[in-house]
């Protein structure tokens, strides 16, 4: 597939330049920052399109949150393109945000905890196939932010669990394997979650995740800060 990258880290960038060479893919453009993102996508030549672009959250020239801006620019203007945000912060509003923006083709992986490189591999493909790849620590970061709404609060510590890993992809025999359950059980368990919160069913597991992320980014608008800071 043809890879856009945008990473300021020189060593990072030219990382998954080789890395993803040596898997068969190919890199259309490796930009140190966003500014050229959207200029290269309308100039590009339909053999040099990306099927899948990788960015970084914080990138030049402030370095706080042009990566996933630019992330969610590109979005709009092509909600079909893949995207994998990479990077080692979670930026809660502006995730919500892009997560909300589309049901398929979306990941957002931290990268110190990017452990197998076969793994990370995968799941780029598994994104550039219409998947749906959402790091543990992420999930768990945007559920916390809104944990005071009522809905979420009706999920039990295991239906959080079963929540936390549907959104990192994971299949209900996965699910069943990772938390000793058989999978009729995680099929009761994934029933009970949308229904708590309110959703239907669509029979596809990644849309259906994304559909409750998006939901609760839409409960309320004030956040709770219950440290007084």
């Amino acid at each position: 597939m043809r890879v856009l990258i945008c990473e300021d880290s020189v060593l990072l960038r030219e990382g998954l330049v080789r890395l993803l060479a040596h898997s068969g893919h190919q890199v259309v453009a490796d930009l140190p920052e966003a500014s050229g993102l959207m200029d290269f996508l309308e100039t590009a030549p339909a053999e040099e399109f990306p099927q899948i672009y990788i960015l970084d959250v914080r990138l030049p020239p402030t370095y706080t949150d042009e990566g996933i801006r630019a992330a969610l620019e590109l979005r709009k203007k092509y909600p079909d393109l893949p995207v994998l945000v990479l990077s080692q912060y979670v930026e809660e509003r502006y995730a919500s945000e892009l997560i909300s923006t589309q049901s398929s083709a979306i990941g957002y992986l931290l990268k110190d905890r990017v452990a197998d490189v076969s793994e990370f591999i995968a799941s780029l493909e598994q994104i550039a196939g219409g998947g749906t790849i959402l790091d543990q620590e992420v999930v768990a970061q945007l559920l916390t932010r809104r944990n005071h709404d009522d809905r979420m609060q009706n999920l039990t510590d295991r239906e959080r669990t079963v929540l936390a890993a549907l959104a990192e992809g994971k299949s209900n025999q996965a699910i069943a394997a990772l938390l000793f359950l058989s999978e009729a059980s995680v099929e009761k368990y994934i029933t009970s979650i949308f229904q708590k919160l309110g959703l239907e069913a669509d029979g596809t597991g990644n849309r259906r995740v994304l559909a409750a992320l998006a939901h609760i980014e839409t409960l309320g608008t004030n956040r709770t800060d219950r440290t007084g800071s």
